[in-house]
């Protein structure tokens, strides 16, 4: 962690004395790529990842399963203080998942139902734009990543993020992981984490963990935004749906059926 503040002063002092901040921070972070999940055979591909949610037919139950199987999958701490919580998906109010959308005549139905939230894995993803050593980064597929070992712990990327998708390791994350996923990175303090549409499952060739969770409630839909034949575009050309502040230009990949 020291190294890497190091390596962030660096690049702050040098935008400061105008030589670009570009050029400092390929000279910094390498002009290696981020480290990616290596696809092996039969790994699920896209030109573009998408995620429908049908809020018509989440129930809380349901809601609460695939944050239990995210979390588990990922060595997502469990941490009761909300101050150090840390989480990748969650459910909130339609209130609060698209805040100034409701009003006096709002359907009761749908201002109780569990919203499930997550990172946008925006196609314009404002927290990439402002990491200074490329830690979060979009792959060619539409994923927003993190690489931890390059998250120096500035937090940019959480103040940039309008959604609130980012959680940030203020202490030891370890010790509050019920049973380790092996398979998974662990993390350190420190450093900013969250959704990752479960990269390491579609290069296994299997679908993301809440999606598996969901498949018989048809309920959670996960594709190829750009495939005319995928299930996604199939559900999304037969409904009517929302994205959460899709007004703010990021383009979200994650819809909503209300």
């Amino acid at each position: 962690m020291e190294n890497g503040r190091r390596k962030f002063l660096k690049i702050a002092g040098a935008a400061a004395l105008g030589l670009g901040v570009k050029p400092v921070i390929d000279a910094v972070a390498g002009a290696d790529e981020p480290v990616k999940y290596v696809a092996r055979e039969g790994a699920l591909q896209a030109k573009r990842w998408a995620m429908v949610v049908d809020t018509r037919k989440f129930t809380q139950e349901l809601a609460e399963e695939c944050r239990k199987v995210c979390h588990a999958e990922h060595n997502v701490p469990e941490i009761e203080n909300p101050k150090h919580e840390i989480k990748w998906i969650w459910s909130e109010t339609f209130e609060h998942a698209f805040p100034g959308h409701e009003h006096e005549y709002s359907d009761p139905d749908v201002m109780t139902r569990p919203f499930m939230v997550l990172c946008n894995h925006c196609d314009d993803p404002a927290c990439v734009r402002v990491c200074p050593t490329k830690a979060t980064f979009k792959r060619e597929d539409g994923i927003v990543l993190m690489d931890m070992h390059r998250c120096i712990g500035c937090r940019f990327c959480m103040a940039a993020c309008p959604f609130g998708a980012r959680s940030f390791n203020w202490k030891d994350p370890r010790p509050y992981i019920g049973e380790t996923n092996d398979e998974f990175p662990t993390r350190m303090k420190g450093v900013v984490e969250k959704c990752n549409f479960c990269a390491e499952r579609l290069a296994k060739g299997v679908m993301p963990a809440c999606v598996e969770v969901c498949k018989d409630k048809e309920c959670l839909f996960f594709g190829d935004l750009d495939d005319p034949e995928s299930e996604v575009r199939k559900v999304l050309s037969t409904n009517h749906t929302v994205r959460r502040k899709a007004e703010l230009g990021t383009n979200p990949m994650v819809y909503y059926i209300i």
